[in-house]
């Protein structure tokens, strides 16, 4: 019974000491080939959306969540995995996992709130002044079917 205690102790120990943080990214683009942006409130640049995987969510639900808090957006055909990164900027354990979503549609514009500023849909040949290094790295690597860098 001691042995059992101890080691929930060291597991829930471990976990609140270590824990492993998991955010989802959405390279998201309208039907018209156009994809999706945002500005934060509390953060320069351009950012592809998504956010952070709650505890008891998968990422795919983490993801349309996102999706439709911060724009307004719907997800149409079903995600594709692209990749996934280590963000070893925000923490020793944080990675990143970036969807395709094809089709997506944004039921009502995006009015400015608490968290973002701006969601628009861009052309990727005309995309705005302030697109953060690592957005447009990915939007790169999609391009131009390269292998994606594991470090985000």
């Amino acid at each position: 019974m001691a042995a059992k205690l101890r080691m929930r102790f060291f597991h829930f120990w471990f976990l609140l000491s270590r824990p492993m943080t998991l955010g989802v990214r959405a390279m998201a683009f309208d039907s018209q080939g156009r994809i999706l942006l945002v500005k934060h409130s509390y953060v320069p640049g351009w950012y592809l959306p998504g956010g952070g995987v709650e505890p008891g969510e998968s990422v795919l639900d983490a993801l349309a969540k996102e999706l439709d808090e911060e724009a307004n957006t719907q997800l149409g055909q079903p995600p594709r995995l692209l990749s996934v990164h280590f963000n070893r900027r925000m923490s020793k354990r944080d990675h990143v996992v970036v969807y395709l979503c094809e089709d997506v549609r944004q039921t009502e514009p995006k009015r400015a709130d608490r968290e973002i500023l701006e969601a628009e849909f861009f052309p990727l040949d005309a995309l705005p002044d302030g697109v953060t290094a690592s957005t447009l790295r990915r939007i790169r690597e999609f391009g131009e079917a390269a292998a994606p860098d594991p470090l985000w």
